[in-house]
């Protein structure tokens, strides 16, 4: 995926008789449009801070602010709290205050299980990931600030925004390996100040008045870094500023319309860019920029709306398989995977199943045998003589010794396929090494 392809999208978009009316009229379209994509991951963000901090049964896993809170089982069908979980780890979350001071952060050991904390900032860049990768698997404390707070040491970790998420990710092993894995969660704490509970803000379906009212509100909580000063120049018919400052009233109706008009181009064409991908060898390769996107700020829309809390690419590579329609698979099957005896990773692999929603995001989904992925762990799979095995695709058991190997797609309905490759190795960073493609038999 890159910008030139989203580009074309977004321009495709503009190019309707109604777009061209409004953009004679004035930048005020372009400028909602940027506005709109810039804004879109701290109003995801903001929404998955309400949704967790509220939830509640399967969907629980946040215990309120500056406090871990811990998903016991992997994910199902049932979390619907993020868009395109794994079902490899234990995911563990932590909404942070730092407005009221430093936090500490203790990570157990480990050992040779794999842990990972992701320290997020609110626009969805990871400030730091600690865990195997970089620390090792023999623990440590750490201590959180915030901007303008003071620190120093090894064990300092400045975080880009006042509020940030903490998101673990624990591997399991089977259910047999589910006591160990919650006592490493059980591990993770954090002490610091009470943070208060931010109020809800608009979600990226709020009219545009809304949307970019909360916009303001978030940005005058975190503000941006010093680099996107170009961004809001670019913006500034919107009256939108690094503080906020957003008044609707100040516009009449050919305005409201414009601006209108702009964000229908931006949330349109980002919904058409989840099905266009560019793909290498029947794959979408994840950007360099994963996970820090610098002021690549259409990517990260993207991902935000797609992939929120993607991890940077030397922790996970996130790779979608073609289908039949870009990224989006429509057929019922079946498919195969050939995968190698050996791939090219210092942790594990999985490839997950999703289906797709209509607004762009991708969700678990049910099936008779409740498998919703294959991977380097998952018991029984039928190997060629090379080591080597075949993953069936499709909406159908395929019988005989291929229903070992069978990923079930949803019952019906577009669906789509991601592989995760974590910890990989150079090969597979620098493209030496690329997966078969998925092919339909």
């Amino acid at each position: 995926m890159n910008r030139r392809d989203l580009m074309a999208v977004l321009a495709a978009i503009a190019a309707t008789p109604a777009a061209r009316a409004f953009a004679a009229e004035g930048d005020l379209a372009a400028a909602a449009r940027e506005a709109w994509l810039y804004a879109l991951p701290l109003i995801e963000m903001a929404q998955a801070r309400q949704r967790m901090l509220h939830a509640t049964g399967a969907d629980a896993q946040t215990a309120g602010i500056n406090r871990f809170g811990h998903a016991r089982k992997l994910a199902t069908p049932a979390n619907r709290w993020i868009t395109t979980p794994n079902n490899d780890t234990l995911y563990s979350s932590a909404w942070v205050d730092l407005t009221k001071g430093p936090v500490t952060l203790t990570l157990p050991a480990t050992g040779k299980r794999y842990l990972s904390v992701a320290v997020m900032d609110m626009y969805t860049d990871n400030d730091v990931v600690l865990g195997t990768r970089t620390i090792g698997g023999g623990g440590g404390t750490f201590t959180l600030v915030g901007p303008g707070q003071t620190g120093s040491g090894a064990d300092v970790v400045r975080v880009s925004t006042p509020h940030a998420w903490l998101l673990a990710r624990t591997l399991v092993d089977g259910d047999a390996d589910l006591a160990a894995a919650h006592a490493v969660q059980d591990g993770l704490v954090l002490k610091g100040p009470a943070g208060a509970e931010p109020g809800p803000y608009g979600t990226r379906q709020a009219p545009w008045d809304a949307y970019f009212a909360s916009a303001a509100r978030l940005l005058a909580s975190d503000p941006p870094r010093a680099e996107d000063a170009g961004l809001f120049r670019q913006v500034a018919a919107l009256g939108l500023t690094p503080k906020g400052g957003f008044d609707p009233k100040r516009f009449d109706a050919a305005a409201i319309a414009q601006i209108q008009a702009g964000v229908a181009q931006a949330s349109m064409g980002l919904v058409a860019f989840t099905k266009r991908m560019a793909f290498v060898q029947g794959w979408s390769y994840p950007r360099a920029n994963l996970g820090n996107y610098g002021q690549d700020y259409h990517f990260r829309a993207l991902v935000a709306l797609a992939g929120l809390a993607a991890l940077p690419v030397t922790e996970a590579m996130y790779l979608r398989a073609q289908g039949d329609d870009g990224a989006i698979f429509t057929g019922d099957g079946p498919y195969r995977l050939s995968v190698p005896a050996q791939m090219p990773v210092d942790a594990f692999w999985s490839l997950t199943m999703y289906e797709a929603t209509a607004d762009g995001q991708f969700f678990l989904t049910d099936n008779p045998i409740s498998r919703y992925a294959i991977g380097d762990r998952t018991p029984g799979l039928k190997r060629n003589a090379d080591g080597s095995f075949d993953i069936w695709i499709g909406r159908a058991d395929p019988g005989g010794e291929r229903t070992a190997n069978w990923l079930p797609a949803p019952a019906k309905g577009p669906f789509a396929m991601t592989l995760r490759a974590y910890l990989p190795r150079q090969e597979l960073l620098d493209g030496r090494f690329r997966m078969p493609a998925v092919v339909k038999v």
